[in-house]
């Protein structure tokens, strides 16, 4: 990789399989002691710095690069937090807008190991990975210093390791259904679970909600005397239109209204992101009524926001998007964008999900905007088998619109390939596209199949 020396790499991997040996982010014992017993051996770097912590369903890393623009821009030393990685752990803990270095990131966990190992023994229950990594991100932030921390919730809420801040500022993103092996299925205790981040005294940014959603988040703010912004109400979109490599917004924040924003990035979610990470830094900044972030830095920060594996274009002639919906939810933002952002006259798909994912939710949500698909695998151990996945995807699409191929590599190819065979040879190649989506582990193999450097 790029600036990135091979001896570094070794290090980086022995680390990353010393992290592995770990519980992996997929098995949990939900309680903040252990991370709080290491911080606290640690001397309470988390408490360093203000926070601003974003929960939810999806969406949670965009915000979170979009808060982090705007804080920079203002004028902040800023360090972001963010899971999973697309290609590389060093991609998980960012300063100044850029990842840790791997010399950075191995440093940051020689630092700490010997307190993790005291926590260790101290309990029947390891620290997990997630938890380890989440000690490396604040004592980095800590020893930089940042003078704010942007920090995406891993998963759910109250429980979290990240959840150990008291941060000033809550987003909770939409709540829908995933993770069910660990959150379960009802919605309202998904919601009550996320809602934990909302700490007494805090600023809470809603996003819309369902009705018994909205709900538990109100009761939550309620409690501890949060105060509560909702968007649709006292912040939002006002007006979108589609533009070239993005979209131009207009944008009702908590301190007055926000012209000519101009968001390089494709999809109504993401302005509904935009407008969340608007009064995000609003709120981090005390702006309200009569107090206006300064609207120069705003449209600033938000044209050079940039959100790797999301709806990103590596590729033209033809068209190769990768986007990481793993969700029925973000798969219907996807299609939602292809449709009403592109004019593809021939879209094709490079599909592998994780199996404890809703593969027949994320493919239903697909099919209205795909040609053809190619079903495969990634790399990832919890990758479904290509052949239940294909058949899941023969139902969804019918038989003649379904090829398997083993490797993602090949199945990229293969979908390239059918996408620039067109009815008429004689017709022009504008139009015609592919995404490769369906699990974060697949965006990012597939950001590395075209050269991208990890973001």
């Amino acid at each position: 990789m790029n600036g990135i020396e091979p001896i570094e790499l070794d290090e980086l991997r022995a680390v990353e399989a010393e992290l592995n040996t770990r519980w992996p982010e997929t098995k949990i014992a939900p309680s903040t002691a252990r991370i709080a017993a290491l911080l606290s051996v640690l001397g309470d770097p988390h408490r360093s710095f203000p926070c601003v912590q974003i929960a939810g369903t999806n969406g949670k890393t965009s915000v979170a690069r979009m808060v982090d623009s705007l804080l920079t821009r203002l004028g902040l030393r800023v360090g972001r937090y963010t899971s999973p990685h697309l290609q590389l752990a060093t991609e998980r803990i960012s300063i100044d807008g850029s990842p840790i270095s791997p010399e950075g990131y191995v440093e940051a966990f020689r630092d700490i190991a010997p307190y993790v190992s005291m926590v260790d023994a101290q309990g029947d229950i390891a620290m997990t990975k997630f938890e380890v990594l989440t000690g490396m991100a604040f004592a980095a932030f800590a020893d930089a210093p940042v003078e704010a921390a942007v920090l995406e919730v891993g998963m759910g809420g109250s429980w979290d390791a990240t959840n150990v801040v008291d941060a000033q500022v809550a987003v909770v993103g939409p709540i829908g259904v995933d993770h069910t092996e660990h959150l379960g299925s009802e919605l309202t205790a998904i919601a009550k679970e996320k809602a934990g981040i909302i700490k007494p005294g805090s600023v809470a940014l809603l996003a819309n909600q369902h009705p018994d959603v909205e709900r538990v988040l109100l009761e939550r703010c309620v409690e501890v005397d949060a105060t509560v912004a909702r968007q649709g109400h006292e912040f939002g979109v006002l007006e979108r239109e589609v533009a070239v490599g993005g979209q131009q917004l207009r944008l009702q924040g908590l301190g007055g209204v926000y012209e000519e924003i101009f968001l390089p990035l494709h999809g109504e979610h993401q302005a509904d992101n935009a407008a969340r990470a608007l009064a995000a830094a609003e709120a981090f900044f005390g702006a309200g009524a009569d107090k206006q972030l300064n609207a120069e830095a705003v449209a600033e920060a938000f044209a050079q926001t940039e959100t790797p594996g999301r709806m990103e274009r590596v590729r033209a002639a033809p068209t190769v998007l990768v986007d990481a919906a793993h969700n029925p939810d973000g798969a219907r933002a996807l299609s939602g964008a292809l449709s009403e952002e592109f004019a593809f006259r021939k879209l094709n798909g490079v599909i592998a999900i994780l199996e404890d994912k809703d593969a027949r939710g994320i493919l239903d949500a697909l099919e209205p905007v795909l040609s053809e698909v190619v079903i495969t695998r990634n790399s990832s151990p919890r990758c479904m088998d290509v052949d239940a996945l294909a058949q899941l995807a023969r139902s969804a699409f019918g038989e003649e619109r379904v090829i398997v191929e083993p490797s993602l590599d090949d199945a990229v190819t293969t979908a390239i390939q059918l996408s620039e065979q067109l009815d008429e040879p004689e017709a022009p190649m504008a139009g015609s596209g592919v995404v490769i989506t369906g699990s974060v582990v697949t965006a990012g193999e597939a950001r590395a199949l075209f050269g991208k450097e990890p973001a």
